[in-house]
């Protein structure tokens, strides 16, 4: 068994999912045969998008045989993000094509069912995931970029009041990747996808940590459909930057098996680590620059450097001679204890401090079960600080691959000063109720020690220069 028949057999929502040059084709193909009783067909596309795979995709459907109606978003060319009022505006677009009829299947009012096909990237496809679950429908979406992992993924990262959030819907019944076509696309949405993809090594040993003390056993198939293709897929970051297209099929193929890690486990951990809380951090904020939103492949890959280095560190100290006494001594008693920092971690940001007080909440952990902890990492540490030191990359690979990916390696790249980069650095650890390598730093009192360290003189990212010092990054177009 081939390991896309071994992710499909363990996939909870997606059925097919083809990635190769000239896959787009076959999707007339693979509609009729995932949804043979549909009423009619809405691709969802923008305009690039369309040119580039949409109206191909619309010509086979209706050769086919197939009713297609076309939405284009924005037609006039202009950026839109993911947020929920376009996740209204996709909805009602799917409703009104919802017209009565005598088709071979149809709703309970005599209206023939409507199957959403998502023509685009990270973008639209959350749209259309979302608006479709919210009616009931399954959808097909036909990818355009190797920009994220979420064209198999369950949830879509939406912006809803005022906050990027991921919100319940399942992945798409069949997915195709077309990676002659992802070969073409911007440099930059590859850029993305492959600070998104080269994330999981560091977010692999996060999840080693969490394994070691119980909080989140490692899933088998989840951990190889994330990792054993991971390594090949980022092994030429040079080619997927010039668009060679085997190395953007590879890197299609490790952004596919991510997502399908996610339904298989029904969690988001397979592909997430301290990196991504770095994201949804800056997610919390509106991080922009020049103007436009940075991606989250971008913010990802800034947010991987650090984890990075945070796991180096860690495996700087020899936890088998570790103190234990002396580490649960600082820790704080009380969740109120705790809570009553929060205001010197956030200042004066609301928001910040009730998502920590919410996550915290269900996150924190006594002094006798820090103790515990601690206690098991002492034991284990030999044996698992050799495991994480073989799945880490180091530092400098990582940095060198992402600039050669054409990703952001500086964090005024993507505008951020080092200085907010640091003061980021010391609120994630309260801001999700999951165990990260980052939550060990801080579990042994080591935080104010590893900011300095990769801060303070002599550290990665010292001085701290202006902002002045901001350099331009690439273009944020990752629809």
């Amino acid at each position: 068994m081939s390991m896309m028949e071994e992710a499909l057999a363990s996939a909870t929502d997606t059925k097919v999912c083809v990635v190769g040059p000239g896959s787009a084709d076959g999707s007339a193909a693979m509609f009729r045969d995932l949804f043979p009783t549909a009423g009619k067909v809405l691709v969802v596309e923008d305009p690039r998008t369309k040119s580039v795979a949409g109206d191909n995709v619309v010509s086979r459907l209706k050769a086919s045989g197939v009713e297609v109606s076309e939405y284009v978003m924005n037609p006039d060319g202009s950026d839109f993000h993911a947020t929920y009022a376009k996740v209204e505006e996709v909805r009602e677009a799917i409703r009104g094509e919802r017209v009565t009829g005598n088709g071979e299947r149809v709703m309970g009012n005599g209206e023939r069912v409507v199957v959403p096909v998502a023509v685009g990237s990270g973008t639209i496809n959350d749209l259309v995931k979302r608006a479709s679950d919210e009616l009931g429908l399954r959808y097909m979406v036909v990818g355009t970029a190797a920009s994220m992992d979420g064209y198999t993924s369950y949830g879509a990262a939406i912006t809803k009041d005022g906050m990027k959030q991921t919100l319940s819907c399942r992945a798409p019944l069949g997915c195709i990747v077309d990676s002659a076509v992802a070969a073409s696309a911007p440099r930059e949405m590859t850029a993305s996808g492959y600070a998104d993809l080269i994330a999981k090594i560091p977010a692999g040993a996060d999840w080693m940590l969490a394994d070691a003390i119980g909080s989140e056993a490692i899933h088998p198939l989840a951990w190889r459909l994330v990792q054993e293709p991971l390594r090949a897929a980022i092994s030429n970051p040079s080619g997927c930057a010039s668009g060679d297209e085997r190395e953007v099929r590879k890197l299609c193929e490790g952004l596919v098996m991510s997502g399908f890690a996610m339904q298989a486990m029904g969690s988001s951990r397979p592909a997430s680590g301290t990196e991504h809380q770095v994201s949804h951090y800056w997610d919390m904020e509106d991080l922009s620059f020049g103007g436009r939103p940075v991606s989250h492949g971008f913010k990802v890959g800034i947010g991987t450097l650090f984890s990075t280095k945070t796991l180096e560190f860690l495996l700087r100290h020899d936890l088998s001679t570790l103190d234990v006494d002396k580490a649960v001594a600082s820790w704080p008693t009380t969740f109120d204890a705790l809570k009553a920092t929060f205001p010197a971690v956030y200042g004066d940001r609301p928001a910040h401090i009730r998502r920590a007080e919410d996550e915290m909440a269900k996150k924190y952990t006594t002094p006798d079960k820090i103790r515990e902890e601690l206690s098991t990492f002492k034991r284990v540490w030999p044996e698992l600080s050799e495991r994480i030191r073989a799945q880490i990359m180091p530092f400098d690979e990582v940095r060198e691959n992402l600039r050669l990916a054409g990703a952001p390696y500086e964090p005024e790249q993507i505008g951020v000063t080092r200085a907010k980069f640091r003061d980021t650095c010391r609120g994630i650890p309260y801001m999700r109720n999951r165990y990260f390598g980052l939550d060990l730093v801080t579990r042994l009192g080591l935080l104010d020690e590893l900011l300095d360290d990769l801060f303070g003189p002599g550290g990665i990212w010292f001085p701290m220069p202006p902002e002045s010092a901001l350099t331009s990054s690439p273009s944020q177009t990752c629809k």
